[in-house]
């Protein structure tokens, strides 16, 4: 069986540790005080992916929206075992909410044809809406499996996936193609030191003009044409490469305007050290049954 699979992925900004120096005035983030990373559930997707090529000798193409640094997460997707690198970047898509950024993805999808299965991570650790899988899908006019564990087949033009539900799961079953929303229910693959070597080199078109006007390289069309001869020239596509409406992507189509923006700090409030021992453990229990915290 032969499968062409479409795996959606961000880089973004490392949110775990917020600190005053991450947010801006307004008090929003300072993506440039914060590292990039690969976004957690888009791994878990990517890993899926992985797992079907495995199974189903399928071909995984990554594809990614954002800067020319976001060439990154590519190169790491490459590292793991994906097949081709897609970045779409244009100043025009930029400010883009889950409506124009869905938009855009499934123009990426169209252009490149011919999928038969779409995987995104359930939702971006710098937004946590969880839209963007299931907007593409109804897009595309494809259906949807959202909060997908585990794949269990593919065959005769149908996919049978086990997804996550309140207290327990399900056993679903849709017709190809399809879009599967995944959580973090696997372990993301190592990157594979043989697969970076060799695609340790991978650059896009735009990451070679920036280098050429850095003077890091000298001649940058002869550049591109050696990375493309060793397959190492990832497709950059623009919004007018991808067919994409402009009232459409960015801002102009985006709905989605932020009305207020509050950076709430949390102060410790009051604390009352016990001692270890029985007599402190005593007037603990002592004081919680009081109160009726507990009993």
């Amino acid at each position: 069986m032969s499968l062409n699979l479409l795996v959606f992925v961000k880089q973004v900004p490392d949110t775990q540790n917020i600190s005053g120096d991450a947010m801006t005035p307004e008090g929003t983030v300072n993506r440039a005080a914060l590292p990039a990373i690969f976004n957690p559930e888009d791994l878990n997707a990517l890993e899926l992916a992985l797992q079907l090529k495995d199974r189903y000798q399928a071909h995984v193409t990554v594809a990614t929206m954002g800067m020319p640094a976001a060439a990154e997460v590519l190169r790491q997707s490459l590292y793991r075992g994906a097949d081709r690198g897609v970045l779409v970047t244009d100043r025009a898509l930029a400010g883009a909410d889950t409506l124009a950024t869905s938009y855009t993805l499934s123009c990426v999808a169209k252009k490149l044809g011919n999928i038969d299965l779409v995987l995104c991570g359930r939702q971006a650790i710098d937004g946590d809406t969880a839209q963007v899988g299931p907007q593409i899908a109804e897009k595309l006019h494809i259906p949807q499996i959202c909060y997908v564990e585990d794949v269990k087949s593919i065959e005769n033009g149908k996919i049978v996936a086990k997804r996550a539900i309140e207290g327990g799961y399900e056993i679903l079953s849709a017709p190809l193609p399809a879009l599967l929303t995944v959580i973090d229910a696997n372990d993301p693959r190592p990157v594979n030191v043989k697969r970076m070597m060799k695609y340790k080199r991978a650059r896009t078109a735009g990451e070679i003009d920036m280098a050429a006007k850095k003077g890091e390289i000298a001649d940058a069309e002869s550049c591109k044409a050696a990375l493309k001869a060793k397959g190492l020239l990832m497709d950059e596509y623009s919004a007018a490469d991808i067919n994409a409406d402009p009232a459409r992507i960015g801002f102009p189509g985006s709905p989605t305007k932020v009305k207020q923006v509050m950076s709430v700090v949390l102060t410790a409030g009051e604390a009352k050290t016990v001692s270890a021992d029985a007599e402190g453990i005593a007037g603990l229990m002592h004081e919680l049954i009081s109160d009726h915290t507990l009993g």
